[in-house]
């Protein structure tokens, strides 16, 4: 096929890191845009209450509230800090799950199930106190219910005006009740898109409540999502900039107590509510913190990989949709949020969150609709340079050291590229990057796509190839550890694959082969973000959590974090930290084998700025 010579012409200045201090982005775009009708059916009753402030002094309190919360959210303070004033500030509305307007409302049902206490076998404690190898006995509990995707299709419903219904078998029991609520279009005259949603409930004796399938683990934690004492509140924040129709899933466990002395009485849930505050969204890190993780072991060669007691720490959250993660010598890590148009920058030391770029990834005059206009795979080259895949602008583009940006590729025998996906380069410095239309309005129906494939293609001496069409949604792409293969990752629900393929010195791809067929696996993703470890196992995004698959292509098991990852990226020291970008979450995990990464130096980008 015939070659294009891509010339690399330097442009704007690149808009480097730019503290939330002086800008604090708002929510641009939604994930996913529900067209048409905006209206709905507003409401009124016991149930449902929509607040106004009805004087000048009212007002003023409430601006003065609002104003102290925008500096906070641009400092990014901790998230227990918001809860503690959303505490203390009169919500905009309310909606009481208790009873059957309520739940009708948000959509939902209140679902039911006793627990019983099985005996499991499990592994005494090793020298490290960790599992180790001699086996034993233990307790545990069935269900377990807390992941978002539990099916509790075949529990009882139970009316919400029954909620304060003594439950369980007594004395010492635990119990589930489980809701998804719809985030409605209105409540009364309010309308909640961007607002700050807090649950509240309090169970007879203690609760735990989990929201999409995690529970925080903080040291210390006293309420929120775990038991703060006898008999009291449980209040958190559900979430951040909600959107009319987002759903969300609790699941509240009950415990009759004292544990120690189980009581002569039963479980039962005293009230159950939602709030809605108007007040600033947005990312915000929080202290790095245990959550909830699930391995699903199928190997024992998954043990030299993933630690016998393994930990994720959540790091941040309230995002629109993270991905293209990549760790730098800095110290910190860079990540995409293509629905915001954002990049952002963690450093892991502080635990500080800031914009990198905004605009990262398109500005022009029809912006508003798009769902990711925004940047997505990020990386560096071998001399350090940034590098990133931008969708709105159908472009791969480099960022030299000075802080000009150099287009390295947007368009191929005269056609705009669809919308640059993922990326990675060769030692040598000739990149690789995957092309599907996601990052379009339309997908692949969209007028502005013009080539008609979905294309891998390889750049090297400033030759564009297309190297590759064999897959309808080329994602994640990432080489063995002598470079030999590269392989590519297909998001498409009807054939969720990984290619493998041997790679030329001149950039051309050969002897392609299926390397994995996911096809036939539980769970809606398809195939994301891809990376490798440096003894060649694939950690690929895959339907259900985060296969780890052998060089042979055994599948030895899955990581299964609360949130779905979607990209991943070698980070820390070692280089055996795993970082997730999960959905609107930041994970990391720490894990037994480094991984491969690209060269971790980046160019001075503090000279030049917008």
């Amino acid at each position: 096929m015939k070659m294009r010579n891509i010339l690399h012409r330097p442009e704007r200045v690149f808009n480097h890191h730019r503290s939330l201090k002086q800008e604090f982005p708002l929510p641009l775009r939604e994930w996913a845009r529900v067209r048409g009708n905006n209206q709905a059916p507003s409401p009124q009753s016991s149930s449902v209450k929509g607040e106004k402030a009805n004087s000048a002094a009212d007002q003023i309190s409430i601006a003065i509230i609002l104003t102290a919360l925008l500096l906070f959210a641009a400092t990014f303070a901790r998230a227990a800090s918001l809860d503690e004033t959303l505490a203390k500030r009169k919500p905009e509305a309310t909606i009481n799950l208790a009873g059957n307007d309520g739940v009708q409302v948000v959509k939902g049902n209140w679902r039911y199930s006793d627990t019983k206490i099985i005996e499991i076998d499990f592994k005494a404690a090793g020298a490290d106190g960790q599992p180790g190898r001699t086996p034993n006995r233990a307790y545990d509990f069935t269900p377990h219910a807390g992941r978002a995707d539990f099916d509790d299709s075949k529990w009882e419903v139970i009316d919400p005006t029954t909620l304060d219904k003594r439950r369980s078998a007594g004395k010492l029991a635990f119990n589930w009740y489980r809701i998804k609520i719809t985030v409605p279009v209105r409540v009364g005259s309010f309308d909640p898109t961007g607002s700050t949603l807090v649950f509240s409930t309090s169970l007879d004796d203690y609760a735990e409540v989990w929201v999409d399938g995690e529970i925080p683990r903080a040291a210390g934690q006293s309420g929120g999502s775990v038991i703060k004492g006898w008999n009291a509140e449980n209040r958190l924040i559900i979430g951040r900039g909600v959107k009319p129709r987002q759903t969300i899933q609790l699941a509240i466990f009950g415990v009759n107590g004292p544990i120690s002395n189980p009581p002569t009485n039963y479980i039962y849930m005293k009230y159950a509510k939602l709030e809605f505050h108007k007040v600033p969204a947005g990312p915000i890190a929080v202290g790095p913190h245990e959550v909830n993780v699930e391995v699903i072991r199928l190997d024992p060669a998954i043990d030299a990989i993933v630690p016998a007691n393994p930990k994720i720490f959540k790091l941040a959250e309230g995002f629109q949709f993270t991905e293209g993660p990549i760790w730098l010598k800095g110290g910190y890590l860079l990540f995409s949020d293509p629905n915001a148009n954002t990049i952002y920058k963690y450093i892991a030391a502080d635990a500080k969150l800031s914009v990198f770029k905004m605009n990262s990834g398109y500005a022009g005059k029809d912006i508003a609709e798009y769902f990711q206009p925004g940047s997505n795979g990020l990386t560096l080259d071998p001399q350090g340079r940034l590098t990133i895949n931008e969708h709105g602008n159908h472009r791969v583009a480099r960022v030299e050291k000075d802080g000009r940006v150099t287009v390295l590729a947007d368009q191929y025998q005269g056609k705009r590229l669809n919308s640059p996906n993922d990326l990675v380069y060769r030692s040598d410095g000739t990149l690789f990057f995957t092309d599907p239309p996601f990052g379009l309005p339309k997908f692949y129906d969209d007028p502005r796509k013009e080539l008609p494939y979905s294309g891998v293609f390889s750049l090297k001496d400033g030759k564009l190839k297309l190297v590759s069409t064999d897959l309808k949604g080329p994602n994640g792409i990432a080489f063995s550890p002598d470079e030999k293969y590269l392989y590519v990752g297909n998001w498409d629900p009807e054939k969720k694959i990984i290619m493998r393929y041997e790679v030329g010195v001149d950039g051309s791809l050969s002897n392609s082969k299926v390397f994995f067929d996911m096809t036939k696996a539980p769970g809606e993703d398809a195939l994301d973000g891809i990376k490798l470890d440096r003894e060649g196992n694939l950690y690929v995004s895959g339907p259900g959590g985060l296969w780890i698959i052998s060089p042979e292509g055994k599948h030895l098991g899955t990581i299964i974090p609360p949130k779905h990852p979607h990209n991943l990226a070698w980070g820390g020291d070692d280089g055996k930290t795993l970082y997730m970008t999960a959905q609107a979450s930041l994970y990391r995990m720490p894990l037994n084998i480094p991984g491969i990464r690209p060269n971790p130096v980046v160019g001075d980008l503090s000279r030049r700025s917008d």
